[in-house]
């Protein structure tokens, strides 16, 4: 199992290094070519609502991306550092939605809305998604299966 960790600060303009980062990252791993566009808008729409959410909870740490290449699939994690709802009293909640923040579904906002529609748009793109959040922060997590390699005669 191979796997490149990225750490970038919580600024719009290193998305782009991210996405490229995780097509090249993919294309060599051997992600389909057709899917690569797919790997790029899906990373890139992840770490948009990252820094987003960090930026409106003015949270400094870097936002961290994972890229794991294993034998059938190539997978990337990109994570936050937002506390998940209910984080102050429960630290071990799982499976709510990430990054929310203390204020709770009840506070419903235009980063809230923005939130569900980035989280809309990656479950279009990527088959294999997975959302967690916690008392550390959330991560998603989107897998993609690996083109066997073909063996020349």
């Amino acid at each position: 199992m191979t796997t490149v960790e990225l750490r970038f600060s919580a600024q719009p303009e290193h998305v782009r290094t991210a996405r490229l980062v995780a097509a090249a990252v993919a294309r060599r791993a051997g992600v389909d070519e057709a899917v690569l566009d797919e790997v790029r808008l899906a990373v890139g729409e992840a770490c948009s609502r990252a820094v987003g959410l960090h930026r409106s909870h003015g949270i400094t740490a870097p936002v961290s991306v994972v890229l794991i290449e294993e034998e059938k699939s190539f997978s990337i994690e990109v994570g936050d550092e937002v506390p998940g709802p209910g984080a102050e009293q429960a630290p071990a909640t799982r499976g709510a939605t990430p990054g929310v923040g203390f204020d709770g579904p009840e506070a419903e906002s235009g980063a809230d809305s923005e939130d569900e529609m980035g989280l809309a748009v990656i479950s279009g793109l990527v088959d294999d998604v997975e959302v967690r959040s916690g008392a550390n922060g959330g991560v998603i997590r989107m897998s993609w299966p690996k083109t066997p390699a073909t063996s020349l005669p």
